[in-house]
């Protein structure tokens, strides 16, 4: 089924997420809306415990909703099973994690080859994409060091070859930056834009209000809710005149 505004590649309707604890049912998220057009670059911002990443794992179908509706990419994921999800995820969608998560037994190269292992494109041609991967992503040169041997902004740059494996439409970076010093940091930030500029759709989560007021679209999550457009507005202003 695809989403609902066929504009929309991202597209999330009344969706509530409710956690089973000791002390009793706990919201985390409340009715949220949102609705993410192809080609967007949009920053998730918000504290600690607000719901920010439960979402990000709603887009990605690493989660499910209690209710509502959740499309992405063109297919309804309410409605699939565990297995199609990670299937569809995998040619789908692309994944920048805040630790990196790079196998230490595997090489760079092997790394960014294994998204097409798992998902079973690019047969007899996998070594050479994962090498013009690593090439956009300036690492040819470490194709064939473990991930221990290079730099974590190297490291989180072989990540970003990796989620780039099988061509998807939609990156999530969570964090992506958060374990970066500023110039690897940088980098990472200009190569998003390049690939928002090629047409990709990216969602970061991320905690730097600096970095978020460079992102053309900014969402807060603030107690399992989005916060309107013009409330985010007024807090990065005052943020950059701190």
């Amino acid at each position: 089924m695809s989403n609902s505004n066929n504009n929309s590649i991202i597209s999330l309707n009344g969706v509530e997420k409710i956690y089973k604890t000791k002390a009793g049912p706990l919201r985390v998220l409340k009715g949220v809306n949102l609705e993410i057009k192809a080609g967007e670059f949009v920053a998730i911002v918000g504290p600690s415990g607000s719901g920010k990443s439960t979402l990000i794992n709603m887009i990605t179908g690493i989660d499910r909703p209690t209710s509502g509706e959740v499309h992405v990419a063109g297919e309804r994921l309410t409605n699939m099973s565990e297995n199609q999800v990670a299937k569809w995820r995998g040619r789908n969608v692309g994944v920048v994690f805040q630790f990196f998560q790079l196998l230490p037994t595997l090489t760079v190269i092997e790394n960014v080859m294994m998204p097409m292992h798992y998902t079973g494109t690019y047969k007899g041609k996998r070594k050479e994409r994962a090498m013009e991967l690593l090439e956009l992503v300036d690492l040819p040169d470490v194709a064939n060091k473990y991930p221990s041997q290079i730099s974590g902004g190297q490291q989180q740059r072989a990540a970003i070859a990796r989620a780039l494996a099988n061509d998807p439409k939609l990156i999530v970076g969570d964090e992506p930056t958060g374990n970066l010093d500023v110039i690897s940091a940088g980098l990472m930030f200009a190569l998003f834009e390049d690939l928002v500029a090629e047409g990709k759709t990216i969602v970061m989560v991320t905690h730097d209000r600096d970095l978020a007021g460079q992102i053309p679209r900014v969402e807060e999550v603030r107690d399992g809710q989005l916060v309107a457009k013009e409330e985010i507005d007024q807090r990065l202003v005052a943020g950059a005149g701190a």
